[in-house]
């Protein structure tokens, strides 16, 4: 049996409970998501239609002009198959106005600033929308780092981020996400031809297991190694988790006082 295996049913009853409530309960009846035509986002879209309805739920598509045209033909597939509202930002404009004052800017750079114009854009419309923005996070990418602060990260709430990125494939089929969108190599399309295993330097098949190994398992490096994947691998997801633990905590803050 596959240990990563999920039974769907019950995962998408539990996500959409908690999107519910926790909408709900902050005040709120709608949601709003950037739409990348990525599996993440679309996933995140499928279940906040079944959890609000298709007249509460809203898609942004924001394009840069170095953006794979797919990524938003896969967007439009979501929108289409589940009739919700969108809107589409382009954020060419917006960008390159700072990219322009640092001419020898680094792709990380760039693709750090466009997923925060990202962000800023999504707030600033759930202000106009009175909606709760939804991050579209998975667990994979969390623990790994493969976010960015203030960007992707920054959301009111994390429907999928207790789901490995092959747990996301799977429930992405019981719900019936477009056969392209799945199938398609993942890629936060920051720059032209980049793709997320290309990034992280090996597969998210073997990031799952060896996550699910220390996170679930608990066991050690040498446990892991032993169960015959790469030390290579290993320790790269070993300390890639050490070096983003930052990005899951909440900035610590200088108590000047002792508390009674």
């Amino acid at each position: 049996m596959d240990k990563l295996a999920i039974d769907h049913e019950f995962v998408t009853r539990r996500i959409v409970e908690f999107m519910k409530r926790e909408v709900r309960n902050n005040g709120f009846e709608k949601v709003i998501l950037g739409l990348s035509g990525g599996i993440d986002s679309s996933l995140v879209a499928y279940l906040a239609v079944k959890a609000f309805g298709r007249k509460n739920v809203h898609g942004v598509i924001m394009p840069y002009k170095t953006s794979n045209p797919q990524s938003e033909e896969d967007a439009l597939r979501v929108v289409e198959a589940l009739k919700i509202s969108f809107e589409k930002v382009e954020i060419t404009d917006m960008v390159d106005s700072y990219f322009d004052k640092f001419p020898s800017i680094s792709d990380l750079r760039k693709g750090n600033r466009m997923a925060r114009e990202r962000m800023c854009i999504l707030y600033d419309l759930s202000a106009r929308d009175r909606s709760l923005v939804m991050g579209t996070g998975n667990k994979t990418e969390m623990y790994l780092g493969y976010s960015t602060q203030h960007g992707d990260a920054a959301c009111a709430l994390l429907p999928i981020a207790d789901l490995y990125k092959t747990q996301i494939w799977s429930l992405s089929e019981y719900l019936n996400v477009p056969q392209e969108i799945i199938d398609k190599k993942p890629s936060a399309d920051l720059w032209i031809g980049q793709t997320d295993e290309e990034e992280l330097g090996f597969s998210y098949s073997d990031a799952d297991n060896i996550l699910y190994e220390l996170l679930d398992k608990k066991k050690g490096r040498t446990q892991i190694i032993e169960m015959g994947f790469s030390s290579e691998v290993v320790d790269s997801v070993i300390e890639k988790i050490k070096n983003s633990e930052f990005k899951r905590r909440m900035p610590k803050i200088a108590f000047i006082k002792d508390r009674v």
